[in-house]
């Protein structure tokens, strides 16, 4: 028998806005954190938000049926959150159906509360999510659990979702990826938001590159390509590594850029914590917030989503060099890690840093090194 209060934590997403999309509920004791149901469902294509309206749907429904008087919901959509709470208004035509079918089952209820939480803290409606959406798009699916899974990751390997296991696998047959910051630029020591804007390498950045591509010879003399970011402080860096490998060719990538940090760029995080001081803490709070007429780190997840799934497919068993920006290198590292939101703001990376990870078919991933920067001593 389901207690008479009971919590339902929903998610949904794509894949691509629209995309291949799907939704993931839990409803849980929330005495005890047990789960007491469970509700997923891939919706073909569509978009981020009639999937998470759709999330939300399923929880209800479930906390329904389980015969439940109030009910706490808990997602990570803001807007859903604040269209449900009357706070927003519901422009967008395809939403207002769902949003009514969700407010009559709200009126089932004796009380429901919404409240918007982190997307850390909604992990597991997150992995039913993701596990749907893999679905829909027609990759393996996930296999949730009934405790805290960790997110479902922008690149083509799933260590939320591949077996689990101590034993030795063979290094043949991983991708590895070498994965370097571009050098110090001068937004870098003055500590500005560098983004899209093409900010040439410093004099103390040529010299951490040359130092950068002396390091990644030692660690790959075999390497079988290097990708780099259209900005000129990355393929300028790439350029370095590529002649100590012997003149290995610099692909660009423009799914490897920086995010784009709109209004913030060139500025100061002092500057934009005075002048957007609500805005910045939203951003802080959530990957799928962009700074005012900018990217969110959500859009830049899926960019890099596209780039490592394309690397392991066209260099299985290979080497590459991925030589990009701090936002993309973090979401990469975050979901192979399978770590929360919170990684992003705890992980700090430096210029002409090294990090290594190996991934594997089946979804396996091994991260190596992060963050390496003992080349750079000298300097």
């Amino acid at each position: 028998m389901a207690p008479r209060v009971v919590s339902v934590e929903a998610d949904g997403g794509s894949r691509g806005n629209p995309g291949p999309a799907g939704y993931g509920a839990v409803v849980r004791d929330p005495e005890t954190g047990e789960v007491l149901a469970e509700r997923s469902e891939s919706l073909g294509t569509t978009t981020n938000n009639v999937a998470e309206y759709q999330g939300l749907i399923a929880g209800l429904t479930a906390a329904a049926e389980l015969g439940a008087a109030e009910v706490d919901v808990r997602m990570d959509s803001k807007l859903v959150v604040e269209q449900m709470c009357g706070r927003w208004q519901i422009k967008h035509p395809g939403l207002r159906p769902l949003a009514a079918q969700a407010a009559a089952l709200v009126g089932r209820f004796d009380a429901v509360r919404f409240s918007w939480i982190p997307r850390d803290q909604n992990r597991h409606a997150d992995a039913l999510a993701n596990a749907a959406m893999d679905a829909a798009a027609g990759r393996p699916p996930a296999t949730p659990t009934t405790g805290q899974p960790p997110s479902t990751p922008a690149t083509g390997s799933d260590p939320a979702t591949a077996p689990a296991s101590w034993e030795p696998r063979p290094s043949f047959t991983a991708t590895r990826l070498i994965l370097v910051r571009h050098g110090e630029t001068a937004y870098t020591e003055q500590r500005r938001y560098s983004g899209r804007g093409d900010v040439p390498l410093s004099e103390r950045g040529r010299a951490q590159a040359r130092a950068t591509a002396a390091r990644v010879a030692e660690l790959a003399p075999s390497v079988a390509a290097v990708l780099s970011s259209p900005l000129s402080r990355c393929t300028a860096t790439a350029a370095s590594i590529a002649g100590a490998l012997g003149d290995v060719p610099v692909r660009t990538e423009d799914d490897l850029i920086e995010c784009d940090f709109g209004q913030w760029e060139g500025r100061t995080f002092t500057e934009v914590r005075e002048g957007w001081p609500g805005e910045m803490d939203a951003w802080l709070a959530s990957p799928r917030i962009a700074p005012p007429g900018g990217e969110s780190f959500t859009q830049v997840a899926e960019r890099a989503h596209r780039v490592i799934s394309g690397l392991l497919t066209a260099y299985p068993g290979e080497t590459v060099v991925v030589v990009s920006h701090v936002s993309p290198i973090k979401l990469v590292l975050r979901d192979a890690l399978a770590a929360g939101d919170g990684f992003l703001h705890r992980l700090f990376l430096d210029a002409a840093g090294i990090s290594v990870l190996d991934m594997w078919p089946d979804g396996g991933v091994a991260v190596r090194t992060v963050n390496d920067t003992a080349h750079l001593a000298a300097l």
